[in-house]
């Protein structure tokens, strides 16, 4: 990381930052004991930085009142979809799904399952992982990540998602963002379904899989710009361990997709250990 700038602490940068990430500049605000420290991900990228820092500067950056004011109540839904189109677009497709199953129920859930599900004179019938092959159904194959089963399932996934995704598709592009999830949803929905389930859902496959790429793209090339708190890393390997215990039951998490967990965390290191190691050799 370069540093690029220190700034008081009371200074407001977000015109500033809103430009970088618009121009694709990869970078890091961190606090110390009397300033903000502005970090540069990419020292290539100095010199544009260096542009936009002057013309912040003169005020050119900066919005007019009566323009601010016109626009202060979309801005923030506007910001998320100019920084990360292709995250926030995740996001608020899984939003439309949430509400869709709230308002059709069944039908929603089951156009969406790993393997075609129906109602025949009242019992309940399970296709195969075949049949879905066979029927042209291959959306099938990652659908379930976009189904989630409650609010605080649905907030918690997107909050990952958000967090992670943005950087990933800030950083190196909404391509690799794309192929990391599709990915991520493939084969966490595969270990989700050798275990004999059928009817699961959610992001979460796909969060881990993100959480392990920026971990490591982090440390590997720690010029890369990519950043995860360590705390975060714990805080999240060790939630997956709980939902594999017994323990989990009693206070009321016992059903967790937490193969689906492992296999999303197996794709976002090992994808993250190969590019990490391409981007410390300077390679894209």
């Amino acid at each position: 990381m370069y540093k690029l700038l220190e700034l008081p602490h009371q200074q407001d940068i977000v015109a500033l930052r809103r430009a970088l990430w618009a121009h694709r500049i990869g970078h890091q605000v961190t606090e110390e004991e009397a300033v903000q420290v502005l970090w540069l991900a990419d020292p290539r990228q100095r010199d544009e930085a260096a542009y936009l820092i002057e013309q912040w500067h003169r005020g050119e950056l900066a919005e007019r009142p009566a323009q601010a004011a016109k626009r202060r109540s979309p801005s923030m839904l506007g910001s998320a979809f100019t920084q990360a189109p292709l995250a926030a677009a995740c996001v608020a497709l899984c939003v439309v799904v949430f509400a869709l199953m709230a308002l059709f129920g069944d039908r929603v859930i089951a156009a969406l399952t790993f393997v075609p599900v129906d109602s025949v004179s009242g019992r309940l019938t399970v296709g195969t992982l075949g049949d879905s092959l066979a029927s042209g159904q291959i959306w099938r194959l990652v659908s379930p990540a976009l189904m989630h089963f409650g609010w605080m399932h649905l907030v918690f996934n997107m909050l990952w998602l958000w967090y992670f995704g943005r950087q990933v598709e800030a950083l190196q592009g909404p391509v690799r963002l794309i192929m990391l999830a599709v990915v991520a949803a493939l084969v966490s929905n595969l270990a989700q379904y050798a275990t004999g389930t059928v009817l699961f859902g959610g992001m979460s496959g796909v969060d881990y899989a993100l959480l392990g790429y920026v971990w490591l793209m982090a440390r590997r090339a720690p010029e890369s710009g990519f950043f995860v708190p360590q705390m975060l890393v714990v805080f999240m390997l060790a939630w997956m361990v709980f939902t594999m215990t017994d323990m989990a039951s009693l206070f009321g998490f016992g059903n967790v997709a937490n193969e689906a967990h492992l296999g999303g965390l197996l794709v976002g290191l090992v994808s993250g250990w190969w590019a990490g190691g391409r981007a410390a050799r300077g390679e894209r």
